[in-house]
């Protein structure tokens, strides 16, 4: 990492990013990410779209679950609009649905489901995997960093560029991940992640970053048992679907433990799940997502 990096500016452009603006009643606008690269990165798009969805109900209901289809890949550097419905009001919960558009086509929809807190009956069934904290792990870019320095002579510009560029996201994670590694593993992958610097105190703006992060790894769990990978040009893939039910309220400036596992691939496609802890062992989230999974042909094959 360069030894100008900001950690408080990279997060504070992640605050800029994922605050979408108002330009109408139910109609909000989300800014490209400053120097993107490529399509836009799918928990961008989750979660402007998200947050577009809060801006339409008032402070007594909160979010507890979202479901999103992928329609087509974004292009960086163009702005997002996101036209939200009010399908549903009710005292206890509340509906909406939002069509991501980019240059006039739709690119994700999504659904999100709010409520009023309550008091239920509880039960917690999911204890939190056994796997080493982060305080020992060394952080992903650390590791991007090495692989560049030992293998950036086989990498273009953009691909290191890629790879290194500070992110306002920080990842340890405690498994070999699956773009440097081509031995077939078990589908399943342990990785801790917070915001590089504090978050201000707002439950919205968490919500969103989690859904953001939420996208990290997911895809890659299902690619583990073959030994191929995306970085390695070896595959082709884009997510389809993604799912989120939050459980309980969490901080994204706190270490949380991302627990990801694929029990199925076939037909093009890979069905991954994920389950995402405080560092209590509480469950905070529950992810789902399936994704178009592809070998990639080589020139004797196409």
């Amino acid at each position: 990492m360069s030894d100008d990096f900001d950690p408080a500016r990279v997060v504070d452009g992640l605050i800029r990013l994922l605050t979408v603006e108002q330009v109408g009643d139910d109609s909000f606008v989300g800014a490209p990410q400053k120097d993107g690269i490529g399509r836009v990165f799918g928990g961008q798009v989750i979660a402007q779209a998200l947050q577009a969805a809060q801006g339409t109900v008032g402070e007594g209901k909160h979010a507890h679950s979202l479901h999103a289809y992928f329609l087509r890949g974004g292009e960086e550097g163009t702005p997002i609009d996101y036209a939200t419905a009010r399908d549903f009001e009710g005292r206890s919960f509340a509906n909406r649905r939002v069509v991501a558009s980019q240059n006039g086509k739709p690119i994700l929809n999504l659904t999100a489901s709010f409520q009023a807190p309550e008091e239920g009956l509880e039960h917690d069934d999911y204890a939190m995997p056994d796997v080493p904290g982060p305080e020992g792990l060394k952080s992903d870019m650390e590791i991007r960093r090495k692989v560049v320095e030992a293998r950036g002579d086989r990498m273009s510009e953009q691909q290191k560029k890629l790879m290194t560029r500070p992110r306002p996201i920080e990842m340890r994670t405690t498994d070999k991940l699956h773009w440097m590694n081509s031995e077939p593993k078990p589908p399943m992958a342990h990785s801790w992640f917070r915001t590089v610097a504090p978050l201000p105190d707002d439950a919205a703006l968490h919500r969103a970053i989690i859904a953001y992060a939420s996208d990290y790894t997911l895809l890659g769990t299902s690619a583990l048992p073959h030994g191929l990978s995306w970085m390695r040009g070896e595959l082709v893939g884009a997510s389809l679907d993604h799912a989120i039910w939050f459980h309980r309220e969490a901080r994204a400036d706190e270490w949380l433990l991302y627990a990801t596992e694929s029990p199925w691939s076939g037909s093009g496609r890979g069905y991954n799940r994920g389950r995402i802890f405080n560092q209590k062992g509480e469950l905070i989230a529950s992810v789902a997502q399936e994704g178009m999974m592809r070998r990639r042909k080589g020139k004797d094959e196409a």
